[in-house]
């Protein structure tokens, strides 16, 4: 199994790979075509050690991946961070709907075995601090363990 060497940030796709994308106008938004995101990155995630950014994980075969983090926020902090990032009203909703109902841990716990499905609320900046630090012990421990 494969855990982390560097981050791919899967937002920054639509920029590199312009044929992955397309336009969502009502949601003011991109459509990622998740086959060719990962015909695209498999090579990659084959040769280990990624820190990979995305909303979605079950696209992600389970082989390929060692530790899901799924990042909590409190409903009304969502909602101020979204506006403040200018998102529509729909797409606000939308969020505020996912992060409520869970929607990307119980895929997350149904994707990959439940022992590196692991939760961290990320509700301020003092959190979020100590997620990166414990993102970072993992991803040194890793290192450790799977020296080549």
């Amino acid at each position: 199994m494969h855990f982390f060497r560097y981050l791919i940030y899967l937002h920054d796709i639509r920029y590199k790979f312009h044929h992955l994308v397309q336009a969502d106008e009502e949601r003011k938004s991109h459509i990622v075509d998740e086959d060719k995101v990962m015909d695209a990155i498999e090579d990659d995630l084959e040769k280990g050690g990624l820190i990979i950014d995305w909303h979605v994980c079950d696209i992600f075969p389970e082989r390929l991946i060692d530790l899901v983090v799924v990042l909590r926020t409190d409903n009304t902090i969502l909602y101020d961070r979204l506006k403040k990032r200018g998102y529509t009203d729909n797409k606000v909703e939308e969020n505020i709907d996912a992060e409520i109902m869970q929607v990307i841990l119980d895929e997350a716990q149904e994707a990959y075995a439940e022992e590196i499905v692991i939760e961290l609320e990320s509700n301020d900046v003092d959190q979020m601090d100590s997620n990166v630090e414990r993102i970072v012990a993992w991803k040194n421990q890793w290192e450790k363990d799977n020296k080549e």
